[in-house]
């Protein structure tokens, strides 16, 4: 299978560097979190976005002591 993406070397440390157009359309600047996800025999790496507690949903989220709860949890939690 032949690969079209950019090929780059892992560092004595283990890391690479995401260049610097990838990190442009994908706004992804300093300091934000990455994910790291197995798939596979392969690796997943994108941006970290929290996600609701409850459903995983990172929609209409906002974050309350700490936690991450969507908007469709919040009013289900409403309900008894």
């Amino acid at each position: 299978m032949k690969s079209s993406g950019i090929v780059r070397k892992l560092d004595p440390l283990g890391r690479i560097v995401i260049p610097k157009e990838i990190r442009k359309v994908l706004e992804i600047y300093e300091g934000d979190s990455m994910e790291i996800i197995k798939v596979d025999n392969g690796v997943v790496v994108k941006k970290y976005i929290k996600g609701c507690i409850f459903c995983g949903s990172d929609k209409d989220v906002v974050e309350f002591n700490g936690a991450v709860v969507c908007d469709g949890c919040r009013k289900a939690l409403g309900q008894d």
